[in-house]
């Protein structure tokens, strides 16, 4: 069965209480969050501020404290995900219950190089090392509105790829088409997107990472749509999804532009999308684009 969190809480705190090279401990994201939503998908972000790093990492003997690894990542030995690179030691580990512990190891020499964060708790400090934590909030993860200078670039990136996106649709290059309409032009979407939820919310709201609160904060018409931007393997479908996005990005950008007193690029919008359209019905054995 899976651990509660008052069993996993217990089972943190008795090790970071009866270890003294462990001087303080810190809980960060969700788990801190005392408005999220709580389910058993979340994870135990941790930081422990320890004497010697290096004795958590040549002994491993006290991951069996918390109970049977699944599968576990260390990134400070690898290169996916990035390391930190300031000193501290990563441990990501993937119970077989279901529960999961992201814990930092931190070293004390360094705490005045730590960066807070707003969503974080004090949960044990024996020296004293931190001043009182302030009620956990979300500032640090709130979008910020976009200055004209970001704005034009995300337009100027969205309508650009879009070109790329077309060209690996004639060329029947499934992989090179995907990454760039599911990656870049994508990102893109989703900064607009943000933003036109930051002008509804007073830019109180976050739609979480890679938007997986979007369905929440965007009305339901603009989801609906948003939805209708993925795509399979079938060209026509990739086609179809492109133009959607290209739909969605144009009558949010407008909103955002207008919203901010921005100019928003109706020529780039209109000689792109006639192109997207001429490649489209482009013969594939056309020796020209035009």
């Amino acid at each position: 069965m899976m651990r509660s969190e008052k069993e996993m809480f217990g089972l943190i705190l008795d090790m970071a209480e009866n270890d003294e090279r462990v001087r303080a401990v810190v809980l960060s994201g969700s788990r801190a969050n005392l408005q999220a939503e709580r389910d058993p998908f979340q994870d135990y972000d941790l930081l422990f501020v320890v004497t010697d790093v290096d004795a958590f990492v040549r002994d491993r003997g006290w991951i069996e404290h918390f109970g049977e690894i699944m599968i576990m990542q260390t990134p400070e030995e690898n290169d996916e995900p990035p390391p930190f690179n300031d000193g501290r030691y990563i441990y990501l580990m993937q119970f077989a219950d279901g529960n999961r512990i992201d814990l930092h190891f931190f070293p004390v020499t360094k705490i005045k190089e730590l960066p807070r964060e707003s969503m974080s708790k004090l949960l044990l400090d024996k020296d004293s090392l931190f001043e009182p934590f302030p009620p956990p909030d979300e500032t640090d993860y709130l979008p910020a509105p976009p200055g004209e200078k970001q704005f034009t670039g995300c337009c100027n990136q969205f309508w650009w790829v879009n070109t790329y996106v077309a060209k690996g649709l004639w060329r029947d290059e499934l992989p090179y088409m995907k990454k760039l309409l599911d990656g870049v032009v994508r990102d893109e979407l989703m900064k607009m997107l943000t933003w036109h939820i930051g002008i509804k919310t007073g830019f109180t709201i976050s739609p979480g990472q890679f938007g997986r609160h979007l369905e929440k904060y965007l009305e339901p018409e603009l989801w609906s749509s948003y939805v209708q931007t993925y795509a399979g393997a079938d060209p026509e479908d990739i086609w179809r999804a492109l133009f959607t996005m290209g739909d969605l990005f144009r009558r949010t950008a407008r909103e955002v532009a207008e919203h901010f007193g921005y100019g928003y690029p109706e020529g780039d919008d209109q000689r792109v999308t006639a192109h997207l359209k001429h490649i489209k019905t482009l013969p594939k054995n056309a020796r020209e684009m035009y």
